[in-house]
């Protein structure tokens, strides 16, 4: 087991590496970037990914930087768009203050050693260390998250072993329906639905619109606390909790009946076992394994991906929506960061996951496995 986990830990290294070089090679050969981003904001015709003013984002911007638009004798055509006429020692300047006076390959070794000890520097746009932005949207990202995997989980599983139990009835029928209701309706859509009917949209006011906790909570005792913290939640996470248990309530499903059609089963009801005892102790088991192998994967992208439009519908500024913004502005360090984080944290989960296998079912030699 401990070889396992050794062996393990050691291939993250290079997993991690590869995955950080090909987004760095695909970014530097993406049109656009930080330099463009300044001169389109110098020439007035930036658009931001969610229409916020980066002014009020601490943007580096500064008044004297823009007053490289002027025109001298010296301006030459440049390699970036909408810096003709610009003096080519603003634009020298820009390229020097975003690390671009040097090749892509210093650039990448140079950030590589600054990840090992989890410097990730400071946004380009925003007046902020990168660690600090992702620790400041780090608990509305970890709320979603938690919440809607462990609610979707809760659900699929238990409703999933039902439908295999019950096959073909009319239990199984009517809640395939549901799962296939669930599953046509993209969650930001559902989102989109709950506000109009239940945050004020139109008919009724019960929950609110925006943010994760009111703006009063700190002077709330802890059971309100509590209560407020769940009121702002119950909307995003339901909308997640839609779209996403259709998925894995088939999957469970379908593992079950594969499962109960094993050998091993028949065999364990010829014992005289009874049918609680041979799917809870035998089939639950075994049928269980796939399910517990798409957890870390699903969390991550409940994490990340997942949250994006719902963090944007409900004004919950997370992780994803940060990516997303970083995406659009082209402020390196937050991509990159943000993408190291949680590749390194997604390997480490599926280790997790690995090791949970065994307490799920110990028959598994760990120690004979190839990496």
């Amino acid at each position: 087991m401990l070889s396992y986990i050794i062996r393990r830990l050691f291939l993250i290294v290079p997993t991690l590496l590869g995955i950080m070089i090909v987004n760095f090679i695909v970014i530097q050969l993406a049109p656009g970037g930080p330099v463009e981003r300044v001169l389109a904001e110098i020439q007035g015709t930036a658009v931001d990914a969610t229409a916020r003013i980066t002014g009020n984002e601490g943007s580096e911007v500064s008044s004297g930087q823009r007053q490289g638009q002027s025109v001298g004798d010296n301006a030459v055509t440049s390699k970036y768009r909408g810096a003709q006429g610009l003096d080519p020692a603003f634009i020298k300047q820009l390229e020097k203050q975003f690390g671009f006076d040097k090749p892509p390959h210093e650039r990448f070794f140079a950030m590589i050693g600054n990840y090992l000890t989890f410097d990730f520097g400071k946004s380009f746009f925003r007046d902020k260390d990168v660690v600090g932005l992702i620790l400041e949207k780090m608990p509305v990202s970890i709320s979603i998250g938690v919440w809607s995997t462990l609610i979707i989980y809760l659900i699929s599983i238990p409703l999933g072993v039902a439908k295999a139990i019950r096959d073909g009835s009319r239990f199984d029928i009517w809640t395939s329906g549901a799962v296939i209701f669930g599953n046509a309706i993209p969650g930001f859509l559902f989102a989109i639905l709950l506000i109009v009917v239940f945050a004020g949209g139109r008919y009724l006011d019960w929950f609110p619109l925006r943010g994760l906790v009111s703006d009063d909570w700190a002077s709330l005792s802890w059971p309100m606390r509590i209560v407020d913290y769940f009121w702002h939640m119950a909307l995003p996470i339901l909308s997640l909790v839609i779209g996403g248990f259709a998925g894995l309530t088939m999957l469970t499903k379908n593992s079950f009946l594969d499962q109960i059609g094993q050998q091993y089963v028949v065999t364990a009801r010829s014992k005289g076992l009874g049918e609680r005892q041979v799917l809870y102790g035998h089939v639950f088991r075994n049928a269980m394994l796939i399910v517990i192998a798409g957890f870390p994967g699903a969390f991550i992208g409940m994490l990340f991906t997942g949250s994006l439009l719902i963090e944007v519908i409900f004004s919950l500024d997370g992780l994803g929506l940060l990516g997303f913004e970083a995406a659009i502005d082209r402020d390196y360090p937050v991509m990159f960061a943000t993408l190291y984080m949680f590749t390194l944290l997604g390997l480490l989960l599926q280790l997790v996951g690995d090791l949970t296998y065994m307490m799920v079912d110990p028959r598994i030699d760990f120690e004979g496995r190839e990496t």
